[in-house]
């Protein structure tokens, strides 16, 4: 086994994730680089240091530069505000340490393209957050649509929508602001990765973007609430998505519908240790979709529990995210998704704002 000292920027939500999972990783998968919690850097010293205190860091900065420099950082997790991702990101690649940055991957499709491109130069291993999709249920799925058994794929039907904003009377927040910190930027990402990664490329998009609530207490809101996309895959598959922060009722509803001309699937993140499978070829009395719960038969799901039915929970999602992280710096090789992966989803992202703004489809290739 092999220390590696950890620096993450970011205490919050997902600064708390990683520093747990990177605190899990080595004895849940048993990895040969043990991580090491070496620096955390914050907006201020004083939260700096409070979340040194809370989740075991040796040391604590409030200025991400001194986090990136130090020598005893050997690799880096960004997960602070999509502003600051390009220039750690390309500062670290400089110096040449590994990079984990939190979804989306840049503010903008030209903050991606350069941080893709300075992580390509350098060599180093780099990652995109995309959590959901490492559930062992949506690894299950890769595998069935890569091994053929759902035959040739004809439709993809997403969608990530959330409720947090449903009440016109919230108060306006950041979240109001800035294009990355909209529906598009924040849940959008997600389902679309998604996507990509169980059906591979997409070719062109029709989308419109809206603002369902454009006050709000406090302040306007000058970014989306939802939106509505058409595709169509380069496999020729159609595909629809949907993505939304005032879904009323809605938690977690990162879930799709996935039709081929063997089978069907559907998966749901709020049951997200179950996969409902469609199979053409039992006799018809028994066709119907079976409910198929994860256990230790699926991906990633037994060094976190043996027992079939009992379930993983998004923490440790995040804790796979930290292996194949770890996977990647150790070997050399990439892990999927790269930061090419993450420039993707940015690229179909900005074809969206286009095909809103237009009223026309767009081709991804132009973007």
């Amino acid at each position: 086994m092999v220390e590696i000292g950890i620096g993450i920027l970011g205490g919050g939500y997902m600064g708390k994730a990683h520093a747990v999972a990177m605190s899990a990783v080595g004895a849940v998968f048993n990895t040969r680089l043990r991580p090491r919690l070496e620096m955390v850097c914050a907006s201020s010293a004083d939260s700096a240091e409070r979340y040194r205190l809370a989740y075991g860091f040796r040391r604590a900065t409030e200025d991400w530069r001194a986090l990136v420099n130090d020598p005893l950082v050997e690799a880096i997790v960004i997960a602070s505000p999509q502003s600051t991702h390009r220039a750690v990101a390309e500062a670290a690649f400089a110096l040449g340490k590994p990079v984990f940055c939190e979804k989306p991957l840049g503010a903008s499709l030209n903050d991606s393209r350069a941080m893709t491109a300075a992580a390509e130069a350098s060599g180093c291993a780099n990652m995109v957050g995309f959590n959901y999709i490492r559930t062992p249920a949506s690894q299950y799925v890769r595998r069935l649509i890569a091994d053929g058994k759902l035959g040739q794929i004809t439709m993809f039907r997403g969608e990530h929508t959330e409720d947090f904003y449903a009440d016109p009377k919230a108060p306006a927040t950041w979240r109001c602001s800035g294009q990355s910190n909209g529906t598009m930027g924040d849940l959008a990402p997600h389902m679309i990765n998604g996507a990509l990664a169980l059906m591979g490329p997409i070719s062109r998009v029709m989308a419109e973007i809206e603002t369902v609530h454009k006050t709000r207490p406090g302040g306007d809101v000058t970014n989306d609430d939802h939106a509505q996309m058409m595709c169509r895959f380069e496999n020729g598959a159609m595909g629809q998505m949907y993505f939304s922060r005032v879904a009323t009722g809605r938690k977690m509803g990162y879930a799709y519908e996935i039709t081929g001309t063997k089978g069907a699937v559907r998966f749901d993140q709020e049951d997200q240790n179950a996969v409902w499978l469609y199979q053409m070829d039992t006799p018809e009395a028994e066709r119907g979709f079976t409910k198929i719960l994860t256990g230790p038969a699926h991906p990633d799901y037994e060094p976190f529990c043996q027992g079939p039915g009992h379930g993983t929970g998004y923490q440790d999602q995040i804790i796979i995210e930290a292996r194949d992280f770890l996977t990647a710096i150790e070997t050399g090789q990439p892990v999927w998704p790269t930061f090419r992966d993450g420039m993707d989803v940015n690229r179909v992202i900005a074809a969206a704002f286009a095909s809103s703004r237009d009223r026309k489809w767009q081709d991804i290739n132009a973007f």
